[in-house]
């Protein structure tokens, strides 16, 4: 299932606060840029998600995010991705999304 305009509309609009902004299809979604470093990623399947590198998967992991995880046909363990979804509270605020997009992008 691919993401919906106003998904994409969604998103781009709560990270606005991040300045220019890009996109490119893939992963099953739509990857966010600034400055040619991705930063989040919107999935049909797992809504907006916050890209994690470093220490930062830490503060993702205390925080109780939900980290992005697939079960890969014929594999035991489920596979892990570098994303984490946004808490429901950064879904209203953009104040508090662009924060964990710029602390993202500060170990990316």
């Amino acid at each position: 299932m691919s993401i919906t305009p106003e998904e994409i509309e969604f998103a781009t609009d709560l990270f606005s606060g991040m300045g220019p902004l890009t996109t490119r299809k893939m992963m099953g979604g739509l990857c966010l840029y600034t400055d040619g470093t991705i930063f989040a990623i919107i999935h049909s399947d797992f809504g907006v998600m916050i890209k994690d590198a470093g220490e930062f998967q830490n503060e993702l992991n205390a925080l109780g995010l939900t980290r992005w995880t697939y079960q890969r046909d014929g594999k035991d363990k489920p596979t892990s991705m570098p994303y984490w979804k946004l808490p429901d509270s950064a879904l209203d605020d953009p104040d508090e999304a662009c924060d964990l997009a710029r602390r993202a992008l500060k170990h990316l």
